[in-house]
C-alpha cells in the first residue's frame, strides 16, 4: 500500500505540473499528505522493530520543525528562502525507497536483501534529514534575525 500511495502521489504531482493544473490548496495539501504517509510508516516500522526509534524521531522532528518554519516564512512573505532544495529531494528519495524495503523485510527478486538496504537507506535519509534541516535554517536565518530584533 505504501508504494501505491507514494506512486500515485508522485503521479498526481507530475500530472498537475505537466498539465498546469496546480492550485494553492494542492500545493498546501500535498506536502501534508506526504509527511503523514512517511510519519505513519515510520511509526509502524518502529512498532515492528524494523527501524530505530531515534531515526523516526529525527525524521518526524525535522518534518514538524521545517513545516513550521515554512509556514512562518510564508506568513512573513519570505517563503522563497526555504524553497525545496536538492538535499530535501535526496532525503525524500532515500526515505521513499527505504520505507517499502523495511516494510517488505525479505529478499526481493532473489537478489536484494531489503532489510539491509532499507536499514542503510533509512540511516542515510536520517543524515540527509539533519543536513537539509541545517540548510533550510541557514537560509532562513537572515529573515529570522531581521524579524526577531
Amino acid at each position: 500500500m505504501f508504494v501505491v500511495f507514494a506512486l500515485t502521489d508522485w503521479l498526481d504531482g507530475y500530472l498537475a505540473r505537466k498539465l498546469n493544473q496546480t492550485s494553492s490548496f494542492g500545493a498546501f495539501l500535498d506536502p501534508v499528505a506526504d509527511k503523514f504517509l512517511v510519519c505513519a510508516a515510520l511509526l509502524v516500522l518502529v512498532h515492528m522493530q524494523r527501524t530505530d526509534v531515534f531515526v523516526a524521531l529525527i525524521i518526524i522532528g525535522r518534518e514538524i520543525a521545517i513545516s513550521a518554519l515554512r509556514e512562518w516564512m510564508a506568513q512573513i512573505g519570505a517563503s522563497r528562502s526555504v524553497a525545496v532544495h536538492m538535499i530535501g529531494k535526496l532525503k525524500t528519495t532515500a526515505q521513499m525507497v527505504a520505507i517499502p524495503f523495511l516494510l517488505f523485510d525479505g529478499v526481493l527478486l532473489g537478489l536484494i536483501d531489503t532489510k539491509i538496504w532499507g536499514t542503510w537507506l533509512i540511516w542515510i535519509a536520517a543524515i540527509l534529514t539533519v543536513w537539509s534541516m541545517v540548510y533550510y535554517l541557514q537560509k532562513a536565518l537572515p529573515e529570522i534575525r531581521a524579524r526577531v530584533k
